[in-house]
């Protein structure tokens, strides 16, 4: 897992009304260290000139900066003059190599704009002062290339973006003994001949596009490629949303057409207004990365408009992609998944078992679990484990049914009864918030409580359930923090897509219940929780924060996977760092494949020794067990807490 965070003071770089050349945008910089400074190479578009056919021209800017945030000394670096650019300079990608920065670029040779007229070429300099020489380098249409900074096998390679305007475009790969073959273009027309052997195809299915992004960085377990994948770029069957998400690729370092490890997802989408609303509306699209430490810094553009700067954790992101590392940095499954099932000779967990609540007490797992028998009521039963892998007990009976008036069903054969249940200890009490529901009203949150000596003598002395949230309101996902704080005692729950909390002076419901949404958190747009999110368990208090999954959705296709943040210790409302990428999401046929597909549903946690225990409803039908290191969740979360702390 890893936490990407934008620079809070996004766009690092803007439109210059004051600068003819670089009056309509200012965007897709790529950094460079020399030295002490950071320089950055960046597209610009003119204002508009109302008296030529071509309204507008892109060049390639140039700025200087100590921080590699505030850049001055802006002044064109690049100007069309050559023949094959004198329509356009744009998107430049700088690396220094042997002495000289070659700087590569998309060359613009005619207008209207067309496959025939877009092709790469570089300039070359010696000291970044002035362009020394430049040359087209590919002589058919191309784009997004990029010059690894050192020799791989004694060859220079470089990377790109074949036939873009052609598509389907193609990932692919040259390399030369002589940086003079890069514009030779007898060398072009031998290599395009089989260009099939030098592509590397990295899309997850036909419909999306890829463009390369940001020069490659090297690390110990090979290059690593920050890239623009854009899902469903071409129309498909669904009609799913495109989607422009920078994505991470990770190449074998001595063989960079083989991938050693990849991103699920993107690791940035369009969500800022910056990213929703410019030139071209709901784009970002990397061109430059630098590392500094152990700190990634990712350059990239925002809506073809402005340049905006976001930070990730490198060990975490490559740790989270590399193949022999990557299984530590999500929720590992129990081998005996799923740990329970079904039994058809219980009546009232005959059809599901799924959705569990846990705690661990007095050296035991105990498992509450959400059960659906024959004629679709939600009952909850009892299991526990020893190793918290295995069960060692289960009871024949269940532990909590329907009791109340607003649990009880009301139409034959709908779903209701007591669902979902989360379990909380306060002092020698547990408290079981569960989502009430009689078939016909919106469901609401109850509350019931047991003393811990009676829960562990198996002596089930439940208090009167008390429904918690407002009625009329669809409120589900609640459970209660451990602990008072200041204001009160923390409750977080879920209104619409969205989790909320309340702060309640007392737990005696019977004089306080729920009556504000103080907004925690909310989807993604464009992301893998883009649809609605919920709590999973109840968190972990830590000294840095409070550690809380949740569940995601996402729009697309609907599938449930577990995010995490951290939450602020004093006042659990604000929300320190939040997962970029799923850590756990539905994998095998029981995830997959049952009542509701594609669902990894999480309500119960435990911590023993060095390791977090989920429990989860696979699908809504079984219950499975995964785990993962503690010290992995929390470190991620911390490291991409302390971004922008200057």
């Amino acid at each position: 897992m890893y936490v990407v965070k934008r620079f809070e003071d996004n766009p690092v770089l803007t439109p210059n009304k004051n600068h003819y050349w670089e009056e309509f945008a200012a965007f897709n910089m790529c950094a460079i260290k020399k030295g002490k400074n950071i320089y950055g190479f960046y597209r610009a578009i003119s204002a508009v000139d109302k008296i030529i056919t071509q309204k507008q021209t892109s060049i390639i800017g140039f700025g200087k900066s100590k921080d590699g945030i505030h850049f001055t000394d802006r002044a064109p670096f690049l100007e069309p003059e050559e023949p094959f650019d004198i329509h356009g300079c744009e998107n430049p990608r700088a690396t220094f190599f042997e002495g000289k920065y070659y700087v590569f670029y998309t060359a613009l040779s005619g207008f209207p704009f067309s496959s025939d007229n877009i092709k790469v070429a570089v300039a070359v300099s010696k000291d970044l002062k002035k362009v020394d020489e430049r040359h087209l380098v590919t002589p058919f249409n191309a784009k997004a290339m990029t010059l690894f900074p050192e020799r791989i096998n004694g060859k220079i390679t470089v990377i790109f973006s074949a036939y873009t305007d052609q598509p389907p475009a193609k990932v692919s790969i040259a390399q030369f003994d002589k940086i003079e073959q890069l514009w030779d273009e007898s060398f072009w027309e031998e290599w395009k001949n089989n260009i099939n052997q030098h592509t590397v195809d990295f899309r997850r299915n036909e419909y999306d596009h890829l463009e390369i992004g940001c020069p490659p960085v090297k690390t110990k377990y090979g290059w690593l490629l920050i890239y623009s994948h854009i899902q469903n770029y071409f129309p498909s069957p669904e009609g799913l949303d495109r989607i422009f998400g920078i994505e991470a690729i990770l190449l074998d370092i001595n063989d960079p057409k083989k991938i050693v490890g990849r991103t699920k997802g993107p690791i940035l989408a369009p969500e800022e207004s910056y990213e929703l609303s410019g030139y071209i509306s709901n784009v970002v699209f990397p061109t430059g990365a630098l590392v500094t430490k152990d700190t990634l810094s990712i350059y990239y553009g925002a809506a073809d408009t402005t340049t905006c700067l976001a930070y990730v954790n490198l060990t975490d992101l490559i740790s989270s992609m590399y193949f022999k590392t990557a299984v530590d940095y999500s929720f590992k499954r129990g081998l005996s998944n799923p740990i329970i099932i079904p039994k058809k000779e219980n009546l009232w967990e005959a059809t599901a078992t799924f959705n569990p609540a846990a705690i661990y007490l007095k050296g035991k797992f105990h498992i509450l679990y959400r059960t659906l028998s024959d004629d679709n009521t939600s009952f909850i039963g009892y299991a526990s484990s020893l190793d918290g892998i295995s069960i060692t007990e289960r009871l024949p009976d269940p532990i909590y049914v329907p009791r109340e008036d607003f649990e009880i069903k009301k139409i034959p054969n709908g779903n209701s009864g007591c669902e979902d249940p989360r379990i909380t200890q306060i002092g020698q009490t547990l408290y079981m918030c569960y989502t009430a529901y009689d078939s016909i009203g919106p469901p609401r949150v109850a509350v019931s409580t047991i003393a811990v000596k009676d829960f562990l003598a198996h002596d089930w002395n439940w208090s009167k359930p008390i429904l918690i949230t407002p009625p009329g309101l669809d409120d589900k996902d609640t459970c209660i923090l451990p602990g008072k704080f200041e204001d009160g005692y923390f409750v977080i729950h879920r209104i619409g897509n969205e989790i909320c909390g309340d702060y309640l002076e007392s737990l005696d419901f019977g004089k306080e219940i729920i009556n504000k949404c103080i907004r925690i958190m909310g989807p993604r747009m464009n992301a893998w929780d883009s649809l609605k999110v919920g709590i999973a368990s109840p968190p972990i208090k830590t000294k840095y924060g409070w550690i809380l999954l949740y569940h995601g959705v996402s729009k697309s296709h609907n599938t449930y996977r577990v995010g995490v943040v951290l939450l602020d210790l004093k006042d659990p409302a604000i929300v320190i760092a939040r997962s970029s990428d799923a850590i756990f999401e539905p994998v095998e046929e029981y995830e997959r494949i049952g009542i509701v597909n594609n669902v990894v549903f999480p309500c119960g946690i435990a911590v023993k020794g060095k390791l977090v225990y989920i429990y989860y409803g696979g699908a809504d039908k079984v219950v499975g067990v995964a785990t993962m290191k503690l010290n992995i969740l929390l470190d991620s979360l911390v490291r991409g807490s302390k971004f922008n702390k200057k």
